[in-house]
């Protein structure tokens, strides 16, 4: 069994001092994909570098505090890649990518746009330029597990007041069509809603209004996977049962094995 479990921890230090490691450690996991790392290299600390024997890696952002991507994996990758060679998004460390030869991993942060028009306009490019490397994926001859949060959420079942939000970035037509087109036309699958079709399953929720307690939240964290190792998933969670983030991680167990 591959476990793979993905989080954006809107900080990874402060994911750290809510016991998000503590947790971490009791779920058996393979590789581990952080999003929003909120550090720069020399701020991660060697407890966070070297926790349980995890090798680790990080692709963090140029401005302090914001943005970047971390990779924990219980076996060596052949080959790490930091960065998908986009010039304007690269620098914000947005992906990192684990070879393990016959599986790639990926940890990534799709941009928000809910901060200003700028920041939308600056999300469809990347939107733009992420589906021609993925296409580029799609056909590297490897199955490919994409983790991360990616600040869409599909379909009206992905989020709890999916009327009010139409207008709103992360349930934009555009987006919502991205996400359709990557799925429909470029054959890419939504492990988790493959496997778990019920509603009210959110990985992100506010932090006013008591949204979480609430359960008012969005779906926005995924595993795009390709569909040989999607048709090998057998089981997905989407853990609430401690805070340690504004989302929740996701866990998918695949049945299959990495090379030796």
């Amino acid at each position: 069994m591959f476990r793979v479990i993905s989080l954006n921890a809107n900080g990874i230090r402060s994911a750290k001092t809510k016991g998000f490691f503590e947790w971490f450690l009791t779920q058996d996991a393979d590789v581990l994909c952080i999003q929003e790392l909120k550090a720069q290299d020399a701020d991660i600390s060697e407890a966070i570098r070297e926790i349980g024997g995890y090798k680790s890696y990080f692709h963090c952002a140029e401005k302090k505090g914001y943005s970047g991507c971390g990779l924990w994996c219980r076996q060596e990758p052949k080959e790490v890649r930091y960065g998908f060679g986009s010039k304007e998004f690269d620098p914000e460390g947005r992906y990192m990518e684990a070879d393990f030869g016959n599986i790639k991993v990926i940890s990534t942060y799709f941009p928000s746009g809910s901060s200003s028009e700028v920041r939308q306009e600056a999300k469809y490019r990347f939107l733009d330029e992420m589906i021609k490397h993925m296409d580029e994926l799609f056909t590297c001859g490897k199955e490919v597990i994409m983790c991360g949060d990616m600040n869409i959420a599909h379909k009206e079942i992905d989020l709890k007041n999916w009327k009010g939000n139409q207008k709103n970035s992360g349930f934009l037509p555009e987006e919502r069509q991205w996400m359709t087109d990557t799925l429909e036309q470029h054959g890419w699958v939504d492990v988790f809603r493959r496997l778990d079709k019920r509603p009210e399953r959110y990985t992100w929720w506010s932090q006013r209004g008591q949204a979480r307690a609430k359960n008012v939240g969005w779906r926005i964290d995924y595993h795009l996977t390709t569909p040989g190792i999607a048709g090998k998933a057998v089981a997905t969670d989407i853990y609430v049962g401690e805070k340690f983030s504004d989302h929740a991680p996701v866990i998918v167990d695949y049945n299959v094995n990495i090379e030796d």
